[in-house]
């Protein structure tokens, strides 16, 4: 647990909710043990886009489209969203409730292993919503960097493991010893690349915001590296 779990309640107890279709959606996908972006989450990515009015947003990670509509709900009226799923069963389920929240036409929808797709992709983005396999975090920072506009934010979701990361290596069960290394590596280049500006916050399971500096506010980073624990 990242937040005290009394707070984490009370925080979410003032939040006001979302649309009718988005709320009925979210119990959905609960009840089918599908996950969702948590309620904190929810609120802090519509402050974001309230502040940054992205017109272009690539996700990584669609599950069945909750926090692709949540954005397209609360992005601005002209904001187009791409976004990438891999889970086959997943896939037809995002489709079906795209077209009842009648965005077809916001959404581009790419199917298919995400980083073989991201090697592909062109264009620039405003915001990147990364929110897939945590392992794999690390290995598409380059292919994201270079789709993410100068000034542009990645946001990266559930960064913290639930607090495992700040456990030592040999306490993390060897299963998920993997993922452990990886996050830590993922979130050294984000806090050290100096085309980077990050805040890792203690939101939900983890958040990192990082905003992609242009070249002349890139800083120089001292070459060290962080103690194993």
């Amino acid at each position: 647990m990242i937040v005290e779990e009394r707070m984490r309640t009370f925080i979410n107890s003032l939040d006001t909710g979302n649309t009718p279709f988005l709320e009925e959606l979210e119990k959905e996908a609960l009840e089918a043990e599908v996950p969702v972006i948590r309620r904190e989450m929810q609120s802090f990515i519509k402050t974001l886009l309230a502040v940054q009015k992205p017109e272009h947003i690539l996700e990584v990670g669609t599950a069945v489209g909750f926090s692709t509509l949540l954005m397209c709900e609360y992005g601005p009226e002209n904001l187009k969203i791409t976004t990438i799923e891999n889970y086959e069963k997943r896939i037809p389920l995002a489709k079906e409730n795209f077209r009842k929240a009648g965005r077809e036409d916001q959404i581009t929808f790419l199917e298919g292993d995400a980083g073989e797709i991201l090697k592909e992709l062109t264009g620039s983005f405003d915001l990147i919503f990364m929110d897939a396999a945590k392992g794999q975090y690390i290995h598409w920072l380059e292919d994201v960097l270079r789709l993410l506009r100068p000034g542009g934010i990645l946001l990266s979701d559930n960064v913290l493991q639930e607090g495992e990361l700040i456990q030592s290596h040999y306490l993390v069960e060897r299963r998920n010893r993997t993922i452990y290394k990886r996050m830590r590596e993922y979130l050294y280049a984000l806090k050290h690349d100096p085309r980077l500006l990050t805040s890792i916050l203690p939101l939900g399971d983890g958040a990192a915001l990082s905003v992609k500096q242009d070249n002349a506010s890139r800083r120089e980073v001292r070459p060290e590296r962080t103690a194993e624990m």
